[in-house]
């Protein structure tokens, strides 16, 4: 994906390095700083922050941004900009040509564990949107973990991750996942699951429209950069995730859909484009 030299969004929070430091017994672990702050003369703020955590290594391949500290001059945090830059000119577009105001999200950017409105997280949860601050979080990490762990390398692997996030925030705007979340208690536990892998899929098809949209609209794709994408959706699909993490699969657990399921709405909404194809809500189950 080409992205250097491109215009970058100004929409990013950069918390890198603020988070991460839990003080086990109250002040017990402030009282620890401190002692070790006098006894070595070190400035106690300073190893606040090294107990906090620091720069993420961000271990990339091939034309992937690579990064090995937390500044907001680092590469990947420059890649990240410019791919939410896409993201505002598609959805600012689109909302447009539908008579609507795009209210753009944020990107904050975290290391290890972060606070939203939605309830603190940490790095092990993922990139996540949060609908009550309009908020996407994630941690740079996450992209090593998707090359090592689940063999999803590549920048516009990295690009859907962001653009799949983003698109629940188009969900939001259009008011589709809250119908969704007021089933919350309402529906057993498993009609609930059905609904939500109704809602990620749609999510995979909105990156898909992105993608398709920044393409036509810049020319930016590389060779093999379609086939990043797909890879990484099949990577995270729910089935690869529980094979991989408990050697079988419970589909009524499902949240998110099949490996299968998420290259199909993904490719779907690149190849067609149109919003009118991405109903996953009115399909049966063997449908999607």
């Amino acid at each position: 994906m080409e992205w250097r030299g491109r215009r970058e969004s100004d929409n990013v929070e950069d918390r890198r390095g603020m988070g991460g430091i839990t003080f086990i017994g109250g002040g017990a672990g402030l009282v620890i700083i401190l002692i070790i702050s006098l006894l070595t003369g070190q400035n106690p703020l300073r190893l606040l922050q090294q107990v906090g955590g620091g720069g993420t290594q961000v271990a990339v391949d091939g034309n992937s941004p690579a990064t090995g500290s937390s500044s907001s001059d680092d590469p990947l945090s420059h890649f990240v900009r410019v791919v939410l830059a896409d993201t505002e000119d598609v959805w600012n577009a689109r909302f447009a040509a539908m008579g609507k105001d795009y209210p753009e999200p944020k990107l904050v950017l975290f290391t290890m564990q972060v606070n939203s409105a939605c309830g603190g997280a940490s790095a092990a949860s993922g990139p996540f949107y949060c609908p009550e601050d309009g908020k996407v979080y994630i941690d740079l990490s996450f992209y090593n973990e998707l090359h090592r762990r689940f063999g999803a390398p590549g920048d516009f692997a990295q690009a859907y991750v962001i653009a799949h996030e983003v698109g629940h925030h188009v969900q939001r705007l259009l008011g589709i996942s809250e119908k969704v979340e007021r089933l919350r208690g309402r529906v057993t536990q498993e009609e609930y699951n059905r609904w939500s892998v109704r809602l990620e899929l749609q999510a995979d098809f909105l990156a898909g429209v992105w993608a398709h949209d920044t393409e036509r609209a810049k020319q930016v794709l590389e060779a093999g950069d379609l086939e990043e994408a797909l890879r990484a959706a099949a990577a995270i699909g729910d089935d690869t995730l529980q094979r991989r993490s408990r050697g079988y699969v419970v589909p009524e657990s499902f949240t998110h859909g099949t490996a299968a399921q998420r290259v199909h709405w993904f490719r779907k909404g690149w190849e067609t484009s149109d919003l009118n194809q991405g109903d996953t809500f009115s399909l049966s189950d063997s449908e999607l």
